[in-house]
């Protein structure tokens, strides 16, 4: 094959890959710019969108579009999610990055109390991203300095406070007052984060004293617990004596009814009874000798009787033998 034949067959071949690439370049580009020009945002999340490197608007969750190739480019932010910083303390397998230091425990858990004492200080700070575009281009690390945030907050309320007060008895305000300075302090510096719980973990004192103010605790628990019984063993004898002090009042209350009621009986009886003796004395006198005999008689085991003009028992009374013989009845 000559020299003019072979350059015929190259300038073919090229031929060929000039059309090939007229057509298929196009196509090409046609695939990445539809595939470039849409995306999906989780539902938990948001997308910034940057148009040549500067912000231009969030993406809300679902199907979205945006200027095909690298024109507009997309960072999704999760603003759903709640995330943790654990501080003094660290959790194996966190998924977040910035949950703790693990080179930094000791430094963050000890503290100096207002009564120049120390203690050691474990806390969580549960956050979310409130503001996706301040987030990101407010302030170079946002999850740094949110965690020097919460250390010098930390410090500061700490170091307002006792050390029973840090241990015992003051951990709920000391949440509470970390939680507002530091939502504060994010706010002043534009993170563009919503501190959502602030929440004290282990308290401890220095391990040299630990021992110490563990009795202490102890002693205090024991006192509280003492107080608590007593107040139950009130709670319970007090209502008690006075319901049985309120049913003998009333107790004493009917039995002064009821002995008022028969003496004012007893008294009208009387006066009926002296008004009929009035009216026939002989008669009346009578009949309630009559009615106390039949209440005394049956009383006695020996009767006797006698006559009031004789100095001798009648003998032929002998009314024990005869009860006696109809039955053994007195």
């Amino acid at each position: 094959m000559n020299k003019g034949s072979v350059d015929g067959v190259l300038k073919g071949r090229l031929s060929k890959h000039r059309k090939k690439l007229k057509f298929g370049l196009p196509i090409f580009l046609l695939v990445v710019a539809i595939w470039t020009s849409y995306f999906t945002v989780p539902a938990d999340s948001e997308a910034v969108i940057l148009r040549f490197g500067k912000y231009h608007r969030t993406a809300k969750p679902g199907l979205n579009f945006k200027m095909p190739f690298w024109f507009e480019t997309k960072t999704v932010i999760p603003v759903a999610r709640t995330l943790k910083m654990e501080f003094g303390f660290g959790t194996s397998g966190a998924t977040n990055k910035f949950q703790s230091r693990p080179s930094d425990f000791k430094e963050e858990q000890l503290m100096i109390t207002g009564d120049k004492n120390s203690a050691l200080v474990e806390w969580v700070v549960q956050y979310r991203i409130s503001d996706p575009q301040a987030y990101l281009f407010r302030v170079k690390s946002p999850e740094d300095t949110l965690r020097d945030a919460s250390e010098s907050v930390m410090r500061e309320v700490v170091g307002d406070r006792t050390v029973d007060e840090v241990i015992t008895i003051g951990r709920q305000s000391i949440e509470t007052d970390a939680l507002v300075k530091l939502q504060e302090l994010v706010d002043s510096y534009g993170l563009g984060l919503q501190i959502a719980q602030l929440q004290l973990k282990n308290v401890n004192p220095p391990r040299p004293v630990q021992s110490s103010f563990n009795e202490v605790n102890k002693a205090q628990q024991q006192k509280s617990q003492q107080i608590n019984v007593a107040k139950g063993m009130y709670n319970k004898a007090v209502p008690r004596t006075q319901g049985e002090a309120d049913q003998e009042v009333s107790r004493a209350r009917g039995q002064k009814t009821q002995r008022i009621n028969e003496a004012v009986g007893d008294a009208n009886r009387f006066l009926s009874m002296f008004a009929e003796y009035e009216k026939a004395p002989g008669i009346t006198r009578q009949r309630l000798y009559l009615e106390k005999l039949k209440s005394v008689l049956p009383k006695l085991k020996r009767k006797v009787i006698l006559d009031g003009k004789s100095n001798q028992p009648l003998p032929l009374l002998d009314l024990n033998g005869v009860l006696e013989g109809k039955g053994g009845r007195r």
